[in-house]
């Protein structure tokens, strides 16, 4: 893909993204995600029904009267994605792959974020780290991200989500939001997700497809394993083959709600055939009302 029709790319993903962030998601967002916390604003002379927790006794000492600390909400927030680029994510059945939603969405969610003055960073992974973008303000940062998701062929042939987390929890020191978008089709990261989950607000995104959860019934079948790159034919007319693909979906997709749930974490899947907007939107309320 030469540079013109990467730009083109960028430029539709942006005013579809861009649209979506201004118009829909704006509010939402700023509801969702309320902050990471309180920041001293001011001291003031404290009035009945204070609390006497946030006396200032040191400005009450100087000035013979009680002072009180008051706090606000800090409403500047970090929002990193962690994006699974594995050869996996290259793959749907439907209108597009699960890599080309994982981009559509990231991209709406930092439109919003950088509309609330959030900063936005970036872990592209496969099976090791294969870019980090620190988080920074502004549009041409979204939209070298987007650029990095449209343009950059993964080098590693699996999934490690733990190393992604491992990295994740090292170089970003300060609490964020941080959303993990993968087909989540590996194990193994529950300890790291544990160490993650108790410093920042993480939301896992399970993106798949349909032909993921069950093979059709289409006899044989020239199959090949994006990750290994291993082939071989397979008769789908078997029902105990395909019970036993399916049950593979269902132990992975098992492994990743327990995981994000015993950490108090929240999840959404969304398929490659659904509305991602209509879930995006349903999950920022249900997040909103808490």
């Amino acid at each position: 893909m030469d540079t013109s029709e990467i730009l083109k790319q960028v430029r539709k993903i942006e005013i579809k993204t861009k649209g979506l962030s201004k118009h829909i998601f704006s509010g939402e967002y700023q509801s969702a995600f309320k902050g990471r916390g309180m920041s001293f604003s001011e001291v003031r002379e404290y009035q009945y029904g204070d609390d006497v927790r946030n006396i200032d006794w040191n400005v009450t000492a100087r000035s013979g009267e009680s002072h009180i600390k008051v706090f606000e909400e800090e409403r500047e927030l970090t929002v990193m994605f962690l994006i699974d680029i594995s050869p996996s994510s290259f793959f749907g059945t439907v209108n597009k792959f699960k890599s080309e939603i994982n981009t559509e969405i990231v991209a709406t969610l930092a439109f919003s974020a950088i509309t609330n003055n959030d900063k936005v960073g970036a872990i592209l992974f496969s099976d090791h780290v294969e870019k980090y973008l620190p988080p920074k303000k502004g549009k041409s940062h979204i939209l070298r991200i987007i650029r990095e998701l449209i343009y950059h062929k993964p080098v590693g042939k699996k999934t490690n989500l733990e190393d992604a987390l491992i990295y994740f929890n090292n170089v970003v020191k300060k609490r964020c939001t941080s959303f993990v978008l993968s087909d989540f089709l590996t194990e193994g990261y529950e300890s790291a997700l544990t160490i993650a989950a108790k410093k920042h607000d993480v939301i896992g995104l399970h993106i798949y497809d349909e032909k993921e959860m069950m093979l059709p019934k289409v006899g044989l079948m020239r199959v090949k394993d994006a990750e290994t790159g291993a082939e071989r034919i397979i008769d789908t007319s078997s029902k105990k083959l395909r019970d036993k693909y399916h049950q593979w979906f269902l132990d992975h997709e098992q492994y990743f709600k327990e995981a994000f749930v015993k950490t108090g974490s929240d999840t959404l899947s969304i398929r490659t055939d659904d509305d991602y907007v209509k879930s995006l939107l349903k999950f920022f309320k249900r997040r909103g009302k808490r």
